[in-house]
């Protein structure tokens, strides 16, 4: 069974929270901070039977490999992905799904599913090559979310988008091409999956000649685009604030 060290105040907590791993031990700073997230993470961890022992930050550093662990880390076993089945037999009739499209960088990754995690999305797919794992990085990013979410890591993405749509979704890309339309010019209804391009590259072309539609937000200022965590985010929200509109719920 592959470990992971977890860290920061959020993960953590959510990590305990959720409880789909496994857990080893607990490592807290010495002189640990008391927040609210903390005590909730010693208690749950108390709980749980999980042995917690204190270290010296500089420790903590090179056991999580990272300065930014808020003086708390948790030893779990690796990120529980499920199935690409366990998501396309949810996708009928209120399934909402996030699909990125080799995304990289963790941060987007982090911040585009824990906006996945708040508009309710049913599941998320993703690539096995070329694109950011689930990692503590990505789950720090996400303020813990990712642990609530269910994640399919997959070899070909076009084959699995071509999955959801046997299912009954529709498939839309966030693009801004000049036959895309407008996010706001159409009322979105489920099922229904969002795909997010890389950073650069956009959508790759077998999969944008899947979508159904393709979709841009509009910019009134001066820089070329929006990052794609922040257009990601921002089409989810119109997305799940029409399904709300319409008096429909996520699956």
């Amino acid at each position: 069974m592959s470990k992971e060290w977890l860290y920061g105040r959020q993960p953590v907590r959510e990590a305990l929270r959720a409880a789909r791993r496994h857990f080893f031990a607990m490592v807290v700073a010495d002189g640990l901070h008391k927040t609210p997230e903390t005590m909730e993470s010693l208690v749950l961890a108390a709980k749980q039977g999980i042995p917690v022992r204190q270290a010296q930050r500089h420790e903590m550093d090179s056991i999580v490999g990272s300065s930014h662990h808020q003086g708390i880390a948790l030893e779990a076993s690796g990120y529980p992905y499920v199935y690409l089945e366990d998501l396309t037999e949810r996708a009928s009739p209120d399934g909402l799904f996030l699909a990125l499209d080799h995304l990289q960088d963790p941060q987007n990754v982090g911040t585009l599913l824990r906006t996945a995690e708040a508009v309710g999305v049913t599941g998320v797919i993703i690539p096995s090559r070329r694109s950011a794992e689930i990692t503590p990085a990505v789950v720090k990013a996400s303020a813990g979310a990712v642990e609530y979410l269910r994640i399919a890591r997959i070899a070909n993405l076009a084959r699995a988008l071509n999955s959801l749509q046997d299912a009954g979704a529709w498939l839309v890309g966030l693009e801004k091409i000049p036959e895309a339309i407008r996010y706001d010019s159409r009322r979105w209804e489920l099922p229904l999956a969002v795909i997010v391009g890389s950073e650069g590259k956009g959508i790759s072309r077998l999969v944008r000649e899947k979508c159904d539609w393709l979709t841009y937000i509009p910019m009134w200022g001066n820089v070329a685009s929006l990052n794609v965590a922040i257009s990601g985010s921002l089409f989810l929200y119109q997305v799940a604030r029409d399904i709300r509109d319409s008096g429909g719920t996520v699956d």
